[in-house]
């Protein structure tokens, strides 16, 4: 039963994000035609906002979404091909206590990307193995982490789009999970969001999967020191775009978070840091900061979600090395469609409901065809005990 003291701080929060204004339809919805000539090149005036975006420094506002993911929802998929996966599997199985049933293991190539024909003949697995009980997915591997210019989250949730990789710039299929109101994706919307338990070797992502369990509701009863979320603009032009959305710097009281809008190339020496969002194509300094269980963290470039390193960019992989517990990148040319990466204000604020990492990641991003969420899909700091 909960407390007197959670009733007063949830209702404070609740009410906290029912009142800030609404911009999130509009976000999704296709622009012109993007100059193909690479990230740096922006298709957009991101001298004005986007047509139905709040002005910079204002609050949007998120849908109430009454409950939230949890272990009983997921289904497990383990590539017996890879150690590392059969290894990273079997722990996150114990860990979040999925029955026997919820496991899928399937024979995959261990390569960064699946052909079409690879994926289909996995994608047509998953589908007859998991009932409609299971409602999203986590992959305990690293790779393979795309199918061809798709990346494999986003074609087992959307269906893949072989006509992206003629044209990978262009606007991509509109997620119906973004923003949205659900926490039933397949049982409301037909799709299952998937998250890839991925990280720089096994004993990384066994403590990055302590960290996902530590956070339950960690920062649901908060007494303490605020938690910090960093959103840097930095010189970068073409990768700061997403700063007009950005939202105002300041405490939220009723959640505990302090949020800081700043212009550097990186924070350091941070203490307690729940999200960073940036725009580099490698961010320094990482090793200086000090992460809570459950922190979100990404940075907006081509290359983040190419998870074996070999763009030369910083791969999301960084991310969970230095103690998030997850992030995204994408894993071809996206060009600098906001669209394409997570929306600050809404990751944020669908996290400070309640929501688990693959849910508030996932409703954040509008296309998510090119991008990979990587993490411990059920860390929820912010969920009722």
């Amino acid at each position: 039963m909960c407390s007197r003291r959670w009733k007063t701080i949830a209702r404070a929060a609740a009410g906290l994000i029912a009142a800030l204004c609404w911009c999130g339809p509009t976000f999704g919805q296709a622009g012109p035609e993007p100059n193909p000539t690479g990230f740096g090149q922006s298709h957009y005036d991101y001298t004005t906002p986007l047509a139905g975006a709040a002005p910079r420094a204002q609050w949007t506002r998120v849908p109430r979404v009454d409950g939230r993911l949890s272990a009983r929802d997921l289904g497990l998929v383990i590539n017996t091909n890879d150690p590392y996966s059969v290894a990273v599997g079997e722990f996150y199985a114990k860990a979040r206590k999925l029955a026997p049933a919820q496991v899928l293991r399937v024979e995959l190539p261990t390569r960064a990307a699946l052909t079409p024909d690879e994926f289909k003949a996995f994608s047509n697995t998953v589908d007859s193995f998991f009932g409609v009980s299971v409602q999203a997915l986590a992959l305990a591997w690293t790779m393979p982490y795309a199918v061809n210019c798709n990346s494999i989250t986003g074609a087992l949730a959307l269906g893949y789009d072989a006509g992206l990789c003629d044209h990978s710039c262009t606007p991509s299929k509109r997620s119906p999970y973004f923003d949205s109101a659900t926490s039933r994706p397949f049982t409301d919307l037909k799709m299952r969001p998937a998250m890839l338990l991925a990280a720089p070797d096994v004993a990384a992502a066994q403590a990055l999967i302590r960290r996902g369990v530590a956070a339950d509701g960690r920062l649901g009863l908060r007494g303490g020191a605020p938690v910090h979320a960093y959103f840097v603009t930095t010189n970068d032009a073409a990768r700061s775009v997403r700063s007009r959305l950005f939202p105002p710097p300041g405490l939220l009281r009723g959640a505990g978070v302090d949020v800081h809008v700043e212009a550097t190339q990186a924070i350091e020496n941070a203490q307690r840091v729940l999200l960073y969002q940036t725009g580099l194509a490698r961010v320094e300094k990482l090793g200086t900061l000090t992460w809570v269980p459950g922190a979100l963290a990404d940075h907006l470039t081509s290359y983040g979600g190419q998870l074996n390193g070999d763009s030369g960019q910083m791969p999301a992989l960084e991310w969970i090395a230095s103690g998030a517990t997850a992030s995204y990148g994408t894993v071809s040319e996206p060009c600098s469609h906001p669209q394409k990466f997570p929306h600050p204000q809404l990751l944020l604020l669908h996290y400070l409901q309640g929501a688990s990492a693959i849910e508030a990641y996932w409703k954040s991003v509008a296309w998510p065809q090119q991008g990979v969420f990587i993490g411990e899909p059920l860390a929820a700091p912010f969920a009722r005990r």
